[in-house]
């Protein structure tokens, strides 16, 4: 039944948004990156993105975007994407799902609308940089 369900909870697991210098744009822009900061291997990693909100009193969504890891080591980190500077004002959700052995793990993380700005910033664990962190 649906009590016997069991939902394993994400540990060490965690998302970080770090602004970075891009030659493409000739400013610095910001790229999320995921953070496993645990002893296990995450294995089959699946992260769809989007950012959704009200902007000028209308609801904005963007498209979906999927990024796929066969593997992310324990204790390192692998860069998602990079967010443009005009969904900022939006909500920035990633839902990331895995699996360590063969339990299968899911989490949302939101980035909240302006959120994602330098005052926010804390050093990012293994990055050892400035960032906004969602855990």
């Amino acid at each position: 039944m649906k009590k016997d369900i069991i939902i394993p909870t994400v540990e060490n697991v965690f998302l970080a948004a770090v602004q970075e210098w891009s030659d493409d744009f000739m400013e610095k822009v910001w790229y999320v990156y995921l953070i496993n900061d645990s002893d296990f291997q995450l294995d089959g990693v699946m992260v769809v993105s989007q950012a959704f909100g009200t902007l000028e009193g209308e609801m904005k969504k963007t498209s979906l975007l999927r990024h796929a890891f066969v593997e992310v080591p324990a204790v390192s980190v692998v860069k998602i994407e990079m967010i443009e500077k005009s969904v900022l004002v939006l909500n920035n959700e990633f839902m990331v799902t895995f699996f360590i052995g063969n339990t299968l793990y899911d989490k949302k993380y939101i980035f909240k609308a302006h959120a994602i700005h330098e005052d926010f910033a804390e050093e990012v664990p293994i990055l050892f940089v400035d960032g906004v962190i969602v855990r």
